[in-house]
């Protein structure tokens, strides 16, 4: 998939059941269990297994709810979840950050990284011969079309001394990253524990630069998860089941990494097994990392990505922190 996941070939889309469901509607399905809509940042891959696993082995369920995890049709997955599409999304800090200092600002609330640390990264394949951030120069680069995205590309390249006038970038959508780069695009932004892992299952060599070793503030929380400031308002109690349970998802995921990817591979067809399995061994380390519980985000991770943005004239305004997330409906 371009930017941090490969693209995955998922059977069908399940985005019209999600056209359906619109937060703040107290539904329950015929078991009497509250219906709770989550929609995910891109075709289902190893960033969102611990969901499936709540899903799967019933954690969800035991709390009353009855989860749905569709993937987004239309639109960013916060500009779904602002206009009441589902409870949840799957972002990035990013274009989080991004969404709550426009002109236009969402309402919205993030309550759970995903990963501790960005492991996403520019990918290319060795063959051309971008090892530096002025490599990127007379290059075209495949992107996702997110609102910081190219943003981001212009601030490391002339931190790295490149002219950003010199880069091609263009929308590829949901096009196999090698595929596509075989073709006309000769880098994306990609996950590392996805993309690089699929690279050395296929044999074919890759060059990466992380993020966060262009700039420290780059290392900010990517994936995570957002809610709407009308679900907090409405319906709290719904927020606390549903972390309660995600959580337990992912906990599960980082000490069983084989079985949980096994979970992910039985509810999402399409994925490859061998990748899930090597991936869900590499975020086992990551979930968490060195944070005292999952999900859990600091100030200043939030803070130093501002600041940075603020700094490139990237944003217009400031962020605080505390409005931006909130570790509240973590389990204690």
């Amino acid at each position: 998939m371009n930017k941090r996941i490969t693209k995955l070939l998922v059977a069908g889309t399940l985005a019209a059941s999600m056209m359906l469901t619109a937060c703040g509607k107290n539904n329950e399905d015929e078991d009497g269990l509250k219906k709770v809509t989550v929609i995910l940042d891109w075709t289902a891959n190893t960033n969102h297994t611990g969901l499936y696993v709540a899903k799967e082995k019933g954690y969800y369920k035991d709390l009353g709810l009855d989860v749905e995890i569709v993937e987004p049709a239309e639109g960013s997955s916060l500009q779904l979840l602002a206009a009441g599409k589902g409870d949840f999304a799957v972002s990035y800090q990013e274009d989080f950050t991004y969404a709550l200092t426009a002109e236009n600002k969402l309402p919205l609330k993030a309550v759970a990284a995903i990963i501790q640390h960005n492991t996403s990264g520019y990918t290319s394949p060795a063959s051309k011969g971008i090892k530096t951030v002025k490599d990127f120069e007379g290059k075209v680069y495949g992107g996702y079309g997110g609102p910081s995205e190219d943003a981001i590309l212009k601030m490391v390249m002339e931190a790295g001394g490149a002219d950003f006038s010199k880069l091609t970038s263009v929308v590829v959508g949901t096009e196999d990253f090698f595929m596509a780069t075989k073709n006309n695009i000769d880098f994306e932004l990609t996950f590392e524990g996805w993309t690089n892992i699929e690279a050395k299952l296929k044999g074919e060599e890759v060059n990466f630069i992380p993020l966060r070793e262009l700039n420290e503030s780059l290392d900010y929380y990517t994936p995570i998860i957002a809610t709407s400031n009308k679900v907090i308002e409405n319906d709290e109690e719904m927020i606390y089941k549903f972390m309660e349970a995600t959580t337990k998802g992912y906990e599960f995921a980082i000490e069983n990494p084989k079985e949980a990817a096994e979970v992910l591979v039985t509810e999402v067809p399409g994925i490859d097994k061998e990748l899930a399995v090597e991936s869900q061994k590499y975020l086992a380390g990551q979930y968490k990392a060195d944070a005292s519980k999952w999900g859990e985000m600091k100030d200043s991770v939030w803070n130093n990505y501002t600041k940075v943005m603020l700094e490139n004239k990237l944003i217009q305004e400031d962020l605080a922190a505390s409005e931006a997330y909130t570790n509240e409906y973590l389990p204690k």
